[in-house]
């Protein structure tokens, strides 16, 4: 970058003495305005590559995907609107038509079943991470998780997953911490690699305070330091994104001039050349040695270093992606509030949040989702969560909070026990139509991946559950599961 960004400046000091001698004729502007066509591509990043023309979710497909047809008595297009006696219409993996009148191709695979709504979303989980990048307390923010991803684990845990509901899962690698990485969301699906159902590389950033891999909390002042440590980290990205604003602003400005100057020096060329001429021919009458004029142009704006690091926090600073903060403790649940109300932009995501009830007003205040974990009866909670309540969920909710409920990332087999402890929050006081929000359009957009997921809608992805009763009720049984368009689960698997 630096030899072209040279060479491009030598080229135009040479075009500019051209002009100034008068020699080149029209080769001169033509130069001259090549070089500031060529400018803004030598300085500005290269566009991305074209998106591949394969499928959203990047399956090389042999042949055309089956179109299913689900007719169900019930359609929970999205929580609080449901339709009675429709239809919905799946092709190429994509939901083409929802309604009580869908007219399917002819040959369309037709299921039904009392109820059809979207599949779960894990927003907490280790699943698909290798234990050791699971466990790795060295990351930095650019630490991607998606680079973890380990396709070998037992086929027979995805398959109990898929079996549980859920069809979609944020992952996280170094998830106790301080700095974890960026988190992925993937789409679960027994026949394709975690690679090729990724939904988001890049959902969130994920960090830890007060938690340590050891179970045991780090001691009151070390927990201060690690909110000091989270907003000074922000503040560093805030800082990194507005140079690259300037920069950009600079560049802008660069261009501009040497545009101008292009005109000025194409409309001056003939009264130049003049001048010139008769400036050569009273040297030579008085004798004295003629000298060209240089020309100087403005330098280019400088090019920021680029920190792959502050490129991250950048990102969450501006609330391009959430930041998902596992914190348990009272003192420390106020200290993040505190130190990160001035980043306006910034999209905060709790995760735990055992003192949670303590700061419940300032949270509903903020819109500030808490991702709970209700434990199972006779579980052994990390110490940080010692006094964690069932209840915890059903009491933040009714005090405002945006719920969602997750495995709580402690082992990757959790994940198909999200259902189950769904339940448990709701015999514990959580509202029912809370809970199925939080396991889908509530999961979906905290992890910004609701465009793709979390409703029954046109243009969705196909990912859906056929169920022989309401979701989240101990008597229903989940008769089909369909990830990507594919039918994944049967009433045979089950």
């Amino acid at each position: 970058m630096q030899q072209s960004v040279l060479g491009a400046r030598e080229s135009r000091a040479r075009l500019f003495r051209w002009v100034a001698a008068l020699c080149a004729g029209l080769c001169v502007s033509a130069g001259v305005a090549t070089a500031a066509a060529a400018a803004p591509a030598i300085l500005q990043d290269p566009a991305p590559a074209p998106e591949d023309a394969t499928p959203r979710d990047g399956t090389p497909r042999a042949k055309p995907r089956e179109v299913l047809v689900l007719r169900a008595e019930k359609v929970i297009v999205r929580p609080g609107q449901v339709l009675e006696g429709a239809s919905v219409l799946i092709e190429d993996g994509l939901i083409t038509q929802v309604g009580k009148i869908v007219t399917p191709p002819e040959g369309a695979r037709e299921i039904r079943g009392k109820v059809v709504c979207a599949g779960f979303i894990d927003p907490w989980s280790i699943y698909g991470i290798d234990a050791e990048s699971a466990a790795d307390q060295r990351n930095s923010p650019s630490a991607a998780t998606r680079d973890a991803l380990d396709d070998y684990i037992d086929p027979r845990l995805r398959k109990d997953v898929l079996r549980a509901g859920v069809t979609s899962l944020r992952t996280q690698m170094g998830v106790l911490a301080r700095v974890g990485g960026t988190g992925s969301a993937l789409r679960l699906h027994p026949e394709l690699s975690l690679e090729q159902t990724t939904l988001a590389g890049e959902c969130c950033l994920s960090m830890a305070l007060g938690v340590r891999a050891d179970g045991n909390g780090s001691d009151p002042f070390e927990r201060l330091a690690d909110v000091d440590r989270l907003a000074g980290m922000i503040t560093q990205g805030e800082a990194y994104a507005v140079e690259q604003i300037e920069y950009q602003h600079e560049l802008k400005e660069w261009n501009k001039k040497l545009a101008e100057r292009q005109k000025e020096l194409e409309d001056g060329f003939k009264k130049a050349k003049k001048d010139r001429e008769k400036e050569l021919v009273d040297s030579k009458e008085k004798g004295k040695e003629f000298k060209e004029k240089e020309f100087k142009e403005d330098k280019p704006p400088k090019v920021p270093k680029f920190d792959p690091d502050k490129a991250i926090l950048a990102r969450v600073a501006e609330g391009e992606i959430p930041l998902v903060v596992e914190v348990h403790r009272a003192s420390q649940l106020r200290a993040l509030l505190a130190a990160t109300e001035k980043f306006k932009r910034l999209r905060l995501v709790l995760a735990g949040a055992t003192d949670a009830l303590d700061v419940a007003p300032e949270l509903a205040r903020r819109q500030i989702p808490v991702m709970v974990w209700p434990q199972p009866v006779g579980a052994t909670p990390p110490k940080e969560m010692e006094r964690h309540d069932l209840a915890l969920a059903g009491r933040l909710e009714a005090a405002g909070v945006r719920v969602l409920l997750g495995s709580g990332a402690r082992q990757a087999s959790a994940t198909r026990d999200l259902p189950l402890l769904a339940e448990l929050a709701i015999g514990h006081g959580l509202d029912r139509e809370a809970a199925f929000h939080a396991l889908t359009l509530g999961a979906a957009r905290a992890l910004d991946i609701d465009a793709r997921v979390g409703t029954v809608e046109r243009g969705k992805d196909a990912d859906l559950l056929v169920l022989d009763g309401d979701p989240l009720t101990g008597t229903t049984r989940i008769q089909f599961v369909i990830s990507g368009g594919d039918v994944v689960i049967t009433p045979e698997d089950r």
